[in-house]
């Protein structure tokens, strides 16, 4: 088979096919029989994102590939799934304006026909569907809704589909639907899977669906471990992520250091996943139920333990990177790093957390896992799975000074851009943002300019890609960044370089270097 394939940094490839009939079968294909080395393999309108273990296996997966037969219609699940829309949305007469029909007309063509479930992306359990025909296709709105309510049913291009909560979004509202979109209860958790087929049903009413509710981490009162006495900004509990899942929208998420993550549970002899606490910028204070052994890892920050207030020991400075002792009662302060920007605190026997998908991370994009922490959570530990301590094997992240060069792998849509827009890329020093988040650095400087103008039809990406906005100004995507995206990719930043990134605070500068 002749097919486009570009690599999406040396560990993934983007497929590009000529139809949404041969996405589909290539979907499936490797989904039932999985290359060398493939982790996860995700769809999207024009293309197929491979990811793979190694450069090495990525670069066999794309030569696995190209000796596939496509020519097969794919055997999927086309079970049919019913949705109830109340057809009340925001952009429903401009909906009948661009399609030149009346309200009336586009309810009927919008439930008057079968959809197909294509693919999922951009939040979990948001699912791409496309219709029998092209009546209602229409471009997304010019400016996109900063929220967009769960439940809300849209048009975009010609795809509908349903939001399951509440988040960004620049699709055409036509109405809403109260139905279970997304369960991580159920053995399937999105209620319309790729291949179902979905008819839209018109009620006259429908329940407002709220968000789900957030999962709480706070342990039983007799339970052993640690009490949060402060969180700072911003404190989760984190692992290594949930990969494997971005067909249902789910990305790997985990800890945005993932160096530091694995030092903290090696110090404190943890499995490399155990549950953990991720700390932005100080202000964590824990206190301990019991004797625990913690470890302190990431950003520089300055430690202190300071005893129960009825005891005559004294206060006390422990170091980062090593064992710190902690007696019954005792209290761990983190201040205010002076290097780096994240701080990861690991104890013996890992913090005892639900699961979503495998993992206790928790994902600001999408809003599995944990919500953040509070003051009075109560923490459960784990019995300790190891009886030794130490770092073998594991490198301390080096944290930045203020500026980073990061390593760069151009593509997959590097051809959207033009000469001097690949070298505005690597010659100014970029800053990033305030704005910045577990989602993506968003970066300020000179606008890239486009060689190519309109919308790239939605294809996966990873993290550490490097999304060109229309606006021209770069967005470094890191661990929860949405599955799918609308924006060419230039580039994407070198793996091991990602955790010096996750360190950078607001007002440091990068430059990127291609590889």
């Amino acid at each position: 088979m002749s097919v486009d394939i570009r690599p999406v940094g040396d560990r993934a490839l983007l497929v590009e096919l000529p139809d949404l009939d041969r996405v589909l079968a290539l979907h499936d294909e490797l989904s039932a029989h999985p290359g060398p080395g493939q982790l996860e393999v995700l769809a999207a309108a024009t293309t197929v994102l491979v990811r793979a273990d190694t450069p090495a296996s990525a670069r066999a997966l794309a030569e696995h590939v190209r000796g596939l037969d496509l020519e097969h219609a794919a055997d999927r699940d086309d079970t049919l799934v019913d949705i109830e829309v109340c057809y009340d949305g925001e952009d429903l007469d401009a909906v009948a304006e661009l399609t030149s029909m009346s309200r009336d007309c586009v309810i009927a063509a919008h439930s008057g026909q079968v959809w197909t479930a294509a693919f999922g992306g951009f939040a979990p359990g948001f699912t791409y569907c496309v219709g029998e025909n092209h009546l209602l296709d229409v471009a997304r709105r010019s400016s996109p809704r900063t929220a967009v309510p769960a439940g809300a049913v849209g048009l975009a291009g010609h795809f509908s589909a349903a939001y399951p909560r509440t988040t960004p979004g620049g699709w055409q509202l036509i109405g809403h639907t109260a139905a279970p979109l997304w369960d991580p209860s159920r053995p399937s958790p999105a209620l319309v899977a790729p291949g179902n087929r979905v008819r839209y049903v018109a009620v006259r009413e429908a329940a407002t669906v709220a968000d789900p509710e957030p999962v709480r981490v706070d342990a039983a009162p007799d339970a052993a471990g640690l009490v949060v006495v402060a969180t700072g900004v911003q404190s989760l509990i984190t692992d290594l992520g949930r990969p494997g899942h971005a067909d249902l929208g789910v990305a790997e998420s985990g800890a945005m250091d993932r160096g530091s993550a694995r030092l903290a549970n090696a110090v404190v002899g943890n499995p490399a996943d155990a549950p953990m606490i991720e700390n932005l910028v100080g202000g964590l204070a824990v206190r301990a139920l019991g004797h625990r052994s913690v470890a302190v890892t990431g950003a520089r920050v300055p430690l202190r333990v300071d005893p129960p207030e009825d005891s005559d020991r004294r206060a006390w400075t422990p170091g980062r990177n090593a064992p710190i002792l902690l007696d019954d009662g005792d209290t761990l302060s983190l201040g205010a790093p002076t290097a780096g920007l994240r701080s990861y605190l690991g104890v013996k026997g890992g913090i005892t957390a639900p699961r979503v998908l495998g993992s206790a991370s928790s994902d600001v994009m999408s809003g599995l896992g944990p919500e953040p922490l509070r003051a009075g959570d109560l923490l459960a530990v784990g019995a300790p799975a190891w009886n030794a301590t130490g770092s073998p094997g594991v490198e301390v992240t080096a944290l930045p000074e203020g500026h980073v060069l990061a390593r760069l792998r151009l593509g997959p849509r590097d051809d959207w851009f033009d000469a001097d827009a690949l070298a505005s890329l690597t010659s100014q020093r970029w800053v990033v943002s305030n704005e910045s988040n577990r989602i993506g650095l968003r970066l300020e400087g000179e606008p890239l300019r486009r060689r190519h103008e309109g919308e790239l039809a939605s294809e996966a990406t990873v993290a550490g890609a490097v999304q060109v906005p229309t606006g021209g100004l770069p967005v470094v995507f890191m661990r929860d960044h949405p599955v799918t995206g609308g924006y060419p990719v230039i580039g994407v930043v070198e793996p091991a370089d990602l955790d010096v990134l996750a360190q950078l605070p607001p007002g440091s500068t990068i430059r990127f270097s291609l590889m």
